[in-house]
């Protein structure tokens, strides 16, 4: 199933709907947020880092490549940038939030980065153990 495009789609847009959510209170964690400095910022780059992994499994799997290409990273951190963007205008319009917040879109950014990075990392799991995604000339013993 984690081999299938879809699964990540879904995946993805469920990230997005869930930060929506998020991003609709005033109050998104219920108030529960500890009183650290800067803990906003930690917890955008927290959120994009995952949404960008999901969107970069989705892309990888999509043009059934047996790694991510360059092409898939400057997608992902780009759209993750546009939907950091729209969240921060969304947050603008919520009562009780005050939205467009450059630090809150750099966090964003650089979560997006450090996402795919991981994601290049991290990308072999998705690939084991099938050879229908595997490229001419490798072999499954990775």
């Amino acid at each position: 199933m984690i081999r299938r495009p879809a699964f990540w789609f879904v995946s993805f847009l469920c990230w997005v709907a869930a930060m929506w959510r998020l991003s609709s209170s005033a109050k998104p964690l219920g108030g529960h947020v500890p009183d650290i400095p800067f803990i906003d910022k930690v917890l955008h780059f927290g959120w994009f880092m995952g949404g960008a992994i999901l969107l970069s499994a989705f892309l990888m799997l999509r043009g059934r490549h047996s790694a991510p290409q360059p092409g898939h990273a400057l997608a992902a951190v780009a759209l993750i940038a546009i939907i950091g963007a729209t969240d921060e205008w969304h947050q603008s319009y919520v009562p009780g939030r005050s939205g467009n917040d450059p630090g809150d879109w750099s966090a964003d950014v650089a979560g997006a980065i450090v996402g795919v990075l991981i994601f290049r990392r991290i990308s072999g799991v998705l690939l084991l153990d099938d050879p229908a995604l595997l490229c001419e000339g490798e072999t499954k013993s990775r």
